[in-house]
């Protein structure tokens, strides 16, 4: 499994690598791209540029701001809510001088922005870098090999208009039930690449170990052939090398290898395949790119079925979002945000309302998360045509090889461009499901916000996955209605599962209000947990409900002899790989001075359970067990996370009254001392 300082220290090393390649770009990996940073890795790492703001806060004046950001949480600009009417149209303009070796000349250097809201321009030393970008939440790049003078200082310019021109990307973006902001929030970066490069891949790679490659070069003309390797992570050859011919700047890579493991959200295996461009015995260029063997299907008016198993999504819709910096976020944010939704006994996802940054998509591959990942646009017709091809685009060639993604999302709430639809297939060689969020489409009904009959009547036609249910608006929604509808949904054929509306609050700190955290009224406050993932009782509702291992009973019987029914919810786990731990404990009574006090406690491994089967637990309890309170039983997971914790009552309240002889001793007086409430009688 992953560890945060892991990922920090990749991140690290990248930043001095990128540092590194100014004084040793002859290296004898020259091959392979190369990436130079320009900006801060993430919100936590970041480079001061020159910024101008044209109005609002600090307008007026050159002066400095991190990058990446989003500049209102930086003190610039106006604040805006995606319902207002009139937005701030501030624009902001970046400048920063960066340095490229002599080495470059010989290279294709390209300049690539993670993310920019919203309508971009950029030139170097003076010169336009290409067509304005319209599109905040996307990857796009420049081919800047001709604009950069080694003689020179290099000086790039970078003007981004908040509210864009084009009023479908307003509609798509800006005017839906978020935040709305502006500024380069994700990495800027160099790519340096040889002359004849791989500029994109994309994997289909299915659960018998076939793997098909399509491998889309740039500028190829003497290159004969493209060769590939498969590996594990780790670097462990599976199978032997394949390799392909170019066809017009295309090569199809194809083999079938033996003895993998397959991906799903329990057990996460990735690979890796090396892509080799050669010419003769030569490597030109060199990429490598993870994925998972998995075969995912949607079987009509029956459910999703992974690897020839049928699945349940239990999921959440989830905004990248953090309340001091806005949409840019770090490497720990989204490590946190994963294994949040992992803690709740989620297995699912939903990019609400644009896709992630890519480093969540990577955790969810790593850690084990089915996504949606989603095209921007709500309620209304958003993108038109043209640029919605080119955001298609950018977004599917981006993220197309992560094997947690099951879905695209064609917009949300009829803000999709139907015309659309067939993009995503274009640059994806699985061909995934492509949903129009609360509509009926490609097989599933993803209707939003049924009632119980409403849902019961959705569940009786076709495959039902509500793509929002169960508003949390003050954590008003979800814990309390959950159980009803999911025993509804779980128990019913065409129950392919559902995403729970959201997350967390959005609540930002507002830099001109003396930072107190607004969430623009009733509009934002709907999330499980608070702006700072602070725990609500819908988190610890959703935990048990949820729970891949439940205990059916909320007493012990008289005739108890240890045996409790377990039931295995896993679509692919055994339980055997799981473990439970109980405990005997006694409550405080009145003179007591420890709230709880543990008498005994043991461990129980290997119960065989198939998955969604159901078996026996043997505690194998001491023959004094009757003399405990209560019984508490742990059920933890094959990565050592505790998934839930029964607590069983052996004495009962008529006991427990019987105990304290209160019999008719008077009037029960109560006082408060400190944080405690001490109910007494005068035979107490």
């Amino acid at each position: 499994m992953i560890d945060i300082k892991s990922l920090r220290c990749e991140y690290w090393m990248t930043l001095v690598l990128s540092l590194l390649f100014f004084c040793l770009s002859g290296c004898a990996h020259a091959h392979k791209t190369q990436r130079v940073y320009l900006s801060g890795l993430d919100r936590d790492h970041t480079v001061q540029w020159d910024f101008y703001c044209t109005k609002g806060r600090k307008s007026g004046q050159w002066t400095k701001i991190k990058v990446p950001s989003n500049w209102e949480l930086q003190g610039f600009g106006n604040y805006d809510y995606g319902h207002v009417k009139q937005k701030h149209d501030e624009t902001g303009k970046y400048k920063y001088q960066f340095e490229a070796p002599a080495s470059f000349k010989d290279k294709t250097v390209r300049i690539v922005f993670e993310g920019v809201m919203t309508d971009t321009q950029v030139w170097v030393n003076g010169k336009s870098a290409g067509d304005k970008h319209q599109g905040g939440f996307y990857r796009f790049k420049y081919d800047i090999t001709d604009n950069i003078k080694y003689s020179q200082e290099k000086l790039l310019e970078v003007t981004v208009n908040k509210v864009s021109s084009n009023l479908s990307i307003e509609q798509a973006e800006r005017k839906a039930d978020y935040w709305v902001f502006g500024g380069i929030y994700r990495p800027v970066y160099l790519e340096i690449m040889p002359k004849e490069f791989i500029d994109w891949t994309a994997i289909d790679a299915k659960a018998d170990g076939s793997f098909l490659g399509k491998v889309y070069c740039q500028e190829v003309k003497a290159v004969d052939k493209v060769l590939a390797q498969i590996s594990t992570l780790d670097g462990k050859m599976l199978g032997k090398p394949f390799e392909a011919t170019m066809n017009e700047n295309m090569a199809t890579l194809k083999t079938k290898i033996t003895g993998h493991k397959l991906w799903n959200s329990e057990t996460p295996n990735l690979y890796k395949v090396e892509i080799q461009l050669k010419r003769g015995d030569q490597i030109v260029h060199q990429v490598t790119e993870r994925f998972g063997f998995r075969t995912f299907e949607i079987k009509e008016k029956d459910g999703l079925y992974l690897n020839g198993q049928k699945i349940v999504l239990k999921g959440v819709n989830r905004h990248s979002f953090r309340p001091d910096s806005g949409r840019c976020l770090s490497q720990s944010d989204c490590h946190e945000d994963v294994t949040l939704i992992k803690e709740m006994n989620m297995n699912a996802v939903r990019m609400s309302h644009y896709p992630p940054d890519k480093v969540f998509l990577d955790l969810c591959d790593q850690l084990g998360l089915y996504v949606l990942n989603e095209l921007a646009g709500w309620q209304k017709p958003s993108y038109d045509t043209t640029v919605g091809k080119k955001l298609v685009k950018e977004m599917v060639t981006r993220d197309v090889n992560h094997p947690s993604i099951l879905f695209w999302d064609n917009a949300n709430e009829g803000g999709w461009n139907e015309d659309l639809d067939v993009e995503f297939s274009k640059y994806d060689p699985q061909d995934r499901p492509v949903l129009h969020p609360w509509a009926l489409f490609s097989g599933i009904d993803t209707g939003h916000y049924r009632s119980y009959a409403g849902t019961k009547d959705r569940l009786s036609k076709n495959i039902f996955l509500p793509t929002e249910f169960l508003h949390g608006l003050y954590d008003g929604g979800m814990g309390a209605g959950l159980n009803d509808y999911w025993n509804l949904m779980k128990n019913h054929p065409n129950g392919a599962g559902g995403f729970l509306w959201v997350m967390a609050d959005e609540g930002v700190v507002r830099t001109d209000k003396n930072g107190m955290i607004d969430t623009d009224g009733n509009h934002a406050p709907d999330g499980m947990v608070g702006p700072y993932h602070e725990k609500e009782g819908s988190y610890y509702t959703i935990k048990q409900i949820w729970s891949p291992v439940q205990i059916d009973i909320e007493t012990i019987p008289e005739d108890f002899d240890g045996r409790i029914e377990v039931e295995n919810g896993y679509d692919f786990i055994n339980l055997d790989q799981c473990l439970f731990k109980w405990e005997l404990v006694k409550y405080a009574g009145p003179d007591d001075k420890e709230l709880l006090r543990l008498i005994d406690g043991g461990m129980i491994e290997n119960v065989s359970v198939k998955p969604r089967q159901k078996g026996m637990l043997n505690l194998q309890l001491p023959n004094d067990w009757k003399k405990a309170d209560a019984l508490y039983l742990t059920a933890v997971d094959y990565n050592n996370r505790d998934l839930w914790t029964w607590t069983l009552p052996v004495i009962k309240p008529v006991d427990i009254y019987a105990d304290l002889s209160l019999g008719n001793s008077g009037t029960l007086k109560a006082g408060e001392f400190d944080e405690t409430v001490v109910v007494s009688s005068a035979k107490m």
